[in-house]
């Protein structure tokens, strides 16, 4: 229930107008957020590196209307990756594809997205495409394989996996066959019980189901993390759920699988306890790190994942 309120806001765009206008809103949000522009988000990956975390960035926005929208979007990703090669800093980017015209103008998309995978590969970076929700899936595939046509490879750009869809497992299977790294995560959108697990339980089965196919792909590949920790091996595991971890952890040590082979994923600002011990036993681990003036749907999506975000959002206004 609380769920699905918060999804619903994320999209609406009368709420948006009134929670973004709310003085105190953006110092709750900025516990998630690392800030509204390159610079600062840099400095929060600078702070990441210094305890040996990498980072992937992620510019905020999705859902673009018009090709200029669109463009400009493209055009502030490649300035990300601009600013992470003049730093030498040990992050990646993640982005959205409706972000860069999808939806609005699939060959507006497809041009984008060659621009930001060229630069990427002349930098020797490398981009994660995020899975949107259900309706969007196979366009994202599709225009995945687009850039593979055109000569980009696995080592410039991944993809993304969602446990809680019915689907997950043949294209994880599938694609992470052909040498395709995965972020897997459990998911975020509101999707309907014909096409998702509505309980959690058959969610976290399917995590772990997912997990291991991963790493066995990345076993069979010999795939590893890049040494400058920009490139990763094809098992990005996202969660901060302590038991699908302790999962992984295991599964990879059954079966011989290097530290290196995987690396563990959490979001800023949300179990930083758990991403230093991770750390510190000498697993890769990534913090997705967003930034950017457009933070109101992912805000409002980090509410709906977890209770404790929104008693912490609730007790701060009452705070004001």
């Amino acid at each position: 229930m609380l769920r699905s309120f918060f999804i619903y806001f994320s999209k609406a765009a009368w709420a948006q107008k009134i929670v973004t206008g709310w003085r105190f809103a953006w110092q709750v949000a900025s516990r998630f957020i690392a800030g509204t522009t390159i610079d600062e988000a840099i400095r929060v990956v600078q702070g990441l590196n210094a305890k040996n975390i990498n980072a992937t960035l992620d510019q905020l926005g999705e859902h673009t209307s018009t090709p200029e929208e669109a463009n400009r979007a493209a055009d502030g990703i490649l300035a990300v990756l601009h600013a992470i090669r003049n730093a030498s800093v040990r992050a990646n980017v993640s982005i959205k594809l409706s972000q860069i015209g999808m939806g609005m103008d699939d060959q507006v998309c497809l041009d984008n997205l060659e621009r930001i995978l060229t630069r990427a590969r002349q930098y020797g970076n490398f981009i994660r495409i995020d899975i949107e929700d259900s309706p969007w899936v196979d366009k994202t595939i599709e225009i995945y394989r687009a850039a593979l046509e055109k000569g980009f490879t696995p080592k410039t750009v991944g993809l993304a996996a969602q446990a809680y869809l019915f689907r997950a497992e043949k294209d994880v299977r599938t694609l992470a066959g052909e040498g395709v790294p995965f972020r897997l995560v459990k998911g975020a959108y509101q999707e309907p019980a014909s096409v998702a697990f509505p309980k959690k339980a058959d969610v976290d089965a399917n995590y772990d189901t997912l997990a291991s196919i991963l790493m066995d792909a990345s076993l069979a590949q010999k795939t590893q993390l890049s040494a400058d920790g920009l490139v990763p091996a094809i098992p990005a595991l996202a969660t901060h759920d302590e038991k699908r971890i302790a999962f992984a952890k295991a599964y990879a040590d059954k079966i011989g699988l290097p530290k290196s082979g995987l690396e563990f994923q959490m979001l800023y600002g949300i179990r930083r306890d758990l991403q230093d011990e991770l750390a510190k036993e000498g697993y890769p681990v990534r913090i997705y790190v967003p930034f950017g003036t457009h933070w109101y749907p992912y805000f409002m999506r980090r509410l709906a994942e977890r209770p404790a975000n929104v008693w912490f959002f609730v007790s701060s206004f009452f705070k004001k």
